[in-house]
């Protein structure tokens, strides 16, 4: 599984309380159960973090190095496409045959193929797919393994209802609130050619400001006790435009080569482009290196690397990466938060130094 080893995407959430002493009870009242009992509706459910099949929630099964890892599987029964298509088919040429006609009647068509469903629908196997959470129960923190915000909201939906607890996504909007007791809107546009274009989008201004103090800086930050951290953005650099009066194509992406030193990049970031996706190393000292593709529309991570671990024994090995983790989410909040209080101070000379890093940069 994603959480245990290689590469995974990633949301980090905030939850909106503390975890319900009975929560393992709760999550197996709202299991997923035996795939024998899937019908022809899609069935949600928790399984464990261990594999799809096993529905039995409990603390040998659904604890992994003190922490909660459990996923929201989804089982339906489905008729390939091409095996419906084919069945209707032969009972279509076997009606025109038994009624010596050269067509099927409409709702004849549609009675075949809801007959066709009916008598093969159980004869199928149900597919499954999942979306692993875990949660850090001691800071309040889950990381759930998808980028995509239609598959976050059937795992927020799913845990409140089991734990009537929301988890709320690392955003733009709550980062300023939790650090600044502001909103987004009171972050300044920053321009990076001297000019701007369409409306405000702050999540492409910060990506765009990581690429700028990363090559200029070194993307240095000193993370507490954690240690010091370096920062670079790498390609493929998808570079986009807010708003409709901006001149030529509003997105275009870069990936080949070099892409952050080719012409192709400072001339989107001429015309008014910012960063939308790109690439991200960061690395703590020569050992611990961390790589993932960064959206900055959602804050949402995909192809995250984390360091190695030396760990064999199973909940050990879990355990540090979700540490891991963990550090990902302070070091990604920390960025920010310097990233928020520099361009918030209105100080002239990082607005001119961020437009001549844009129009000297070197390029190839």
């Amino acid at each position: 599984m994603p959480f245990e080893s290689g590469s995974t995407a990633l949301m980090i959430c905030t939850l909106t309380g503390k975890m319900p002493a009975d929560f393992l009870t709760r999550l197996a009242k709202n299991s997923a159960g035996k795939l024998d009992d899937v019908k022809d509706e899609p069935v949600l459910g928790w399984v464990s973090g261990r594999h799809l099949l096993e529905s039995d929630i409990n603390e040998m099964t659904s604890l992994c190095g003190g922490h909660l890892y459990v996923n929201l599987r989804k089982a339906e029964r489905k008729i390939p496409s091409q095996l419906l298509k084919a069945i209707c088919k032969r009972e279509e040429l076997a009606y025109m045959q038994a009624n010596n006609t050269l067509g099927v009647p409409k709702k004849e068509r549609q009675r075949i193929k809801e007959d066709a469903i009916e008598r093969n629908l159980m004869k199928m196997p149900p597919s499954i797919s999942a979306i692993p959470i875990v949660v850090d129960m001691a800071k309040e923190i889950m990381y759930v393994g998808t980028a995509s915000l239609k598959g976050f909201d059937m795992i927020s939906g799913e845990f409140l209802k089991a734990m009537e607890i929301d988890a709320t996504p690392m955003t733009v909007r709550e980062l300023m609130i939790k650090y600044f007791q502001k909103g987004e809107s009171d972050l300044p546009v920053i321009s990076f050619n001297g000019r701007s274009y369409g409306e405000a989008v702050p999540g492409r201004d910060f990506l765009t400001w990581l690429w700028y103090y990363g090559e200029t800086r070194g993307g240095v930050m000193k993370l507490g006790d954690l240690g010091m951290f370096n920062l670079v953005v790498e390609g493929p650099l998808s570079f986009a435009m807010s708003g409709d009066d901006a001149p030529g194509a509003s997105e275009s992406v870069v990936k080949k080569g070099c892409p952050q030193m080719s012409a192709e990049a400072k001339a989107a970031l001429a015309v008014g482009k910012k960063l939308r996706k790109a690439k991200i190393l960061m690395a703590r000292g020569d050992a611990d290196k961390w790589s993932f593709t960064f959206d900055a529309d959602t804050f949402t991570i995909t192809g995250l690397t984390l360091p190695e671990t030396e760990e064999m024994e199973l909940n050990a090995r879990f355990e540090e990466r979700v540490i891991f983790l963990d550090i990902l989410r302070e070091a990604l909040e920390a960025y920010f938060k310097l990233f928020a209080t520099e361009i918030m101070k209105d100080d002239k000379q990082v607005s001119e130094a961020i437009i001549h890093w844009a129009q000297e940069r070197e390029s190839l």
